[in-house]
């Protein structure tokens, strides 16, 4: 049994599932839940486009390449994966960031984004 509080969403209502295929979040348990630990904020759930792949890619962090030693299948555009709250932003900055899952982005990704800004890049999609 956790002791952590009840993760909230973005909308202030209990965070949803983001992808259990492939399998996502900080914890791999689908979730964008963080925690202390989880310097990187893993808590924008994104739908990945080829776009923001490459863009990713060309800032040193290659989500597209397998690496089975880590249990990481590699991401392909429609996936919906967590994404660092950072990054996600820095991809807004540059005109390419990719759609957002409200439901499934936990509160913590308002300290990098607006939520006018997530708002303005939210998709439907729940999977």
């Amino acid at each position: 049994m956790s002791n952590r509080a009840e993760p909230i969403n973005v909308l202030g209502e209990p965070l949803q599932d983001c992808s259990r295929d492939p399998l996502t979040g900080f914890f791999r348990d689908g979730c964008c839940n963080t925690a202390s630990d989880d310097q990187g904020s893993h808590t924008v759930c994104a739908l990945m486009t080829a776009e923001f792949l490459d863009f990713s890619r060309q800032r040193g962090n290659d989500l597209s390449t397998p690496r089975p030693q880590f249990g990481f299948p590699g991401l392909q555009p429609g996936d919906q994966w967590c994404l660092c709250a950072a990054r996600w932003a820095e991809a807004l900055r540059a005109g390419c960031a990719p759609r957002v899952v409200l439901e499934a982005t936990h509160q913590a990704a308002l300290e990098y984004a607006t939520l006018d800004e997530l708002r303005a890049h939210a998709s439907h999609t729940l999977h």
